[in-house]
């Protein structure tokens, strides 16, 4: 049985998907953005600024599942330039804890809203 999970404390789906979807007992996000969820605007003009937006968004949906970030087992961050993972890197940690989790990064054409970074995550909960 999948289980939608929504919050206002995210940015809301811009499209037809869900924000999360939790199938026995994990928890799949999909791509979370830098949008302030009060406004629906797009935050930060650097990735360092950009990332504290999209981790904030991302820690606001794992806990409306009902899990936290330390529950987080995968992540996959999307970068519009490469040379922005060292500043992702430094926010990416404080959200963390150890033992990290399994992670991919790519770099990419382009991504919604013209945004430097997307981030989905997969918890267990």
């Amino acid at each position: 049985m999948k289980n939608i999970i929504k919050t206002d404390k995210a940015p809301a789906a811009i499209g037809p998907y869900s924000q999360a979807v939790e199938v026995n007992g994990m928890v799949y996000t999909s791509g979370v953005i830098p949008v302030d969820p009060a406004t629906g605007e797009t935050t930060g003009s650097t990735a360092a600024d950009q990332a504290e937006q999209v981790f904030s968004n991302l820690k606001n949906l794992i806990e409306a599942s009902g899990a936290a970030m330390e529950n987080i087992i995968k992540t996959v961050v999307f970068l519009k330039d490469m040379e922005d993972f060292a500043a992702v890197n430094g926010v990416y940690a404080k959200y963390f804890p150890q033992p990290y989790p399994a992670r991919s990064c790519v770099e990419v054409a382009r991504l919604p809203k013209d945004v430097l970074l997307e981030v989905e995550a997969i918890a267990v909960k």
